[in-house]
């Protein structure tokens, strides 16, 4: 009962742990980076090019306000180029940004470690960087590094940027290479009335991610429009491969558990040789028998299991509002875009899973045990000491 209850307790832990390493991730791209659902001129998507922008913001922002499907959106217009300091130069992703709507969607606002956000500052060409930029680049507060990028007839401009902010989303990847400005300041020197590459928006019941996405896409024809899981398939693989890590964990610590569970009932087998023959000499068939030994497994482990499975459930409630804190190791993990924090996550169709899973075990790891008990010899089972 021990071992079961252990087993079902670490079982229901590294299901939590897995799924809340997975959702942690899939979580922060979604906030952080492609929401649930994007707008783009079709071939902004294959060759990144400014002059690519959607010809329809107004009537995409007007069916977006009135759905009540939407619980935000944002429009950003998007550039590329190269950023220059004293330090070196570094190239970059432009993100010009409305400040409201960004703060909406993203909570970009609440991220900012040191200065302001971009609403709170009147500064000219303001700039938001991260603070691993600004680490890499020698930047603070106040500084004025030189951003050269494409206007939309295909020249090149550079102009000095103010960094009125400094923020820290947790990955590095991406707070390597973007920044943000003011859609205005961008729009105004890149020499483009209200260019706008990219509408993005979060739903409010992600259950409906097909219906919304096929609604708009029916909507506007003529833009492209692309849940998550299409814009990056890094999310889409792990949410894809979850199920799956949930059986294959199952499939190994029941594995283990066996085994456990077999010593077990085979030394109760073995240390009860004398009663087992007495019950085979006044009449007990060996199906009965046979049947007695799975019962009495299948009792011990399903007396054992929900006990695991309640310490479990009070494990993952307890971590999952709290966190585990993994920054010991979270320079390598923010380099492939995980949080420092792990909140354990598990819905009730694991529990069952685990449920059925300890009772098939119970009854396998029975039938070793069971036949080596059939197998005595009434007269000589008695006569053992």
């Amino acid at each position: 009962m021990g071992s079961v209850l252990v087993g079902v307790w670490a079982l229901i832990f590294v299901l939590s742990f897995t799924a809340g390493f997975i959702n942690s991730y899939i979580n922060s791209a979604i906030e952080n980076e492609i929401s649930h659902i994007q707008f783009h001129n079709p071939k902004f998507m294959d060759e990144k090019e400014v002059q690519y922008t959607l010809t329809n913001t107004a009537s995409i922002k007007e069916n977006l306000s009135s759905n009540p499907k939407i619980k935000a959106f944002a429009t950003r217009a998007i550039n590329s180029g190269m950023l220059a300091t004293a330090r070196g130069s570094r190239g970059i992703q432009m993100r010009g940004i409305v400040a409201e709507e960004e703060a909406n969607l993203t909570r970009l606002d609440e991220k900012i470690q040191e200065g302001a956000y971009l609403d709170a500052t009147k500064s000219k060409n303001a700039i938001l960087v991260s603070r691993r930029l600004a680490d890499k680049m020698k930047l603070k507060l106040k500084s004025k590094p030189i951003l050269s990028f494409q206007k939309e007839n295909g020249s090149t401009i550079s102009a000095a940027f103010k960094v009125v902010g400094i923020y820290e989303l947790g990955n590095a990847v991406f707070e390597e290479s973007n920044v943000f400005v003011r859609q205005t300041d961008l729009n105004r020197l890149i020499e483009g009335e209200n260019s706008v590459h990219e509408v993005a928006l979060l739903l409010t019941n992600l259950e409906e991610l097909d219906s919304v996405k096929n609604t708009l896409a029916a909507a506007f024809p003529a833009t492209l429009v692309q849940n998550y899981k299409e814009i990056s398939p890094n999310v889409n693989l792990y949410e894809s491969q979850m199920g799956g890590s949930t059986y294959a964990i199952i499939f190994i610590v029941m594995l283990a558990l066996i085994f456990g569970i077999i010593n077990t009932m085979l030394m109760a087998v073995l240390e009860r040789t004398k009663e087992l023959g007495m019950l085979m000499a006044i009449g007990m068939k060996r199906v009965q028998i046979f049947a007695m030994i799975v019962v009495e497994t299948v009792f011990l482990a399903m007396i054992a299991a929900p006990v695991g499975l309640f310490l479990g459930y009070l494990t993952v409630s307890y971590y999952g509002n709290k966190g585990i804190d993994l920054s010991a190791y979270g320079k390598g993990m923010e380099k492939f875009g995980f949080s420092d924090f792990v909140y354990l996550s598990l819905d009730s169709s694991s529990f069952i899973t685990v449920t059925i899973a300890v009772a098939i075990t119970a009854v396998l790891a029975a039938l070793y045990p069971a036949l080596k008990a059939t197998k005595l010899k009434p007269i000589e089972a008695m006569a053992t000491v």
